[in-house]
């Protein structure tokens, strides 16, 4: 189960996933991942989205946001229709690729469903054939959404449903003029979906803009915080932190772990650093190649790699049981 699964709940009056409309194949396959109760951001959102309304989620990750807006959306899908019937705007190639992995559980029991992650580091070849030979739905980075577009080789004119998620952290990655050349080539009668932690001006005049009489949601940050995660911090100067760090590492039993920094050469600074003191660690941030980003996180979760230095921009999205 990941943090996007549904959060178990002993309150009798939760609607189960079938009372909110979920039904057939989809929910066989949600049955099969374990899913048992809604969280309270499926529930609010399953219905709405299912009767066609857009929405405005005010939601964290961990939240179960992915399930939220990924049922409805196989839940009305035409397996017939070849061309890209929902597009998943995402910030970070991590996060594509995990929404479109989510998508492609929630499918499992659908036959002919194709999801396809669009992002940036990896080839054009792989994603024209896959596009060539029809996709239903595209989860995709903002900037290789735009240069599919600008090639010619995205048709959007069919689509249905369009989802912005974490819309605050595209915004904050200046991805805000292609998230509205984006929206302004796909059709005017299409449903939208815009999920967001935090819900800035600049989001809200794109919610006011785009979006036609939204239903608001807003799930508690509370939510976003495993009950068994305990939170510590500690005062140490800027020239300690390194020391301070590696005696924690020195006296806590840990298995996997990411520790998160400013910037991008932080987190190459301190992998090294690390390194040098004898611990299995590597650095993923917006620089580093797709593939070496992969092998990485691969290797975080296989266990041939034990801590993980990140800007928290590149490690949105990332699933490891092992932390």
């Amino acid at each position: 189960m990941t943090e996007e699964d549904a959060v178990p709940t002993d309150a009798p009056s939760t609607p189960g996933f079938e009372e909110l409309g979920i039904t057939g194949s989809v929910l066989k396959a949600i049955k099969d991942l374990g899913y048992e109760t809604p969280s309270p951001i499926q529930a609010a959102t399953i219905p709405t989205l299912l009767s066609g309304r857009d929405v405005v989620g005010m939601a964290q990750t961990g939240t179960g946001k992915t399930a939220a807006f990924a049922l409805p959306v196989l839940e009305r899908l035409d397996v017939s229709q070849k061309t890209p019937q929902a597009l998943v705007l995402a910030p970070t190639r991590e996060l594509a690729l995990q929404v479109c992995e989510a998508f492609e559980s929630y499918a499992s029991r659908m036959k002919g469903v194709h999801v396809l992650p669009v992002y940036g580091g990896q080839g054009y070849g792989v994603q024209l054939s896959a596009l060539r030979r029809g996709v239903h739905v595209i989860v995709g980075t903002p900037g290789r959404i735009m240069d599919h577009l600008a090639k010619g080789t995205l048709d959007l004119s069919e689509l249905q449903y369009l989802v912005l998620d974490e819309a605050d952290e595209m915004l904050k990655m200046g991805f805000a003029e292609d998230v509205e050349q984006i929206l302004a080539q796909t059709p005017e009668e299409k449903q939208v979906a815009l999920f967001s932690a935090t819900m800035p001006p600049q989001i809200r005049r794109l919610a006011q803009q785009y979006l036609r009489d939204p239903e608001e949601i807003t799930i508690k940050s509370k939510t976003a915080t495993n009950t068994n995660i305990t939170q510590r911090y500690l005062v140490v100067s800027y020239a300690q932190k390194v020391d301070a760090l590696t005696r924690i590492l020195e006296v806590e039993n840990f298995d996997g772990m990411i520790v998160f920094v400013r910037t991008k050469n932080e987190t190459e600074t301190l992998a090294e650093k690390l390194r040098a003191r004898g611990y299995s660690a590597a650095a993923i941030n917006g620089d580093v190649p797709q593939v070496q980003r992969e092998r990485s996180v691969n290797q975080l979760k296989d266990g041939k790699l034990d801590i993980l230095v990140a800007t928290d921009v590149a490690a949105r999205g990332l699933d490891v049981e092992r932390i």
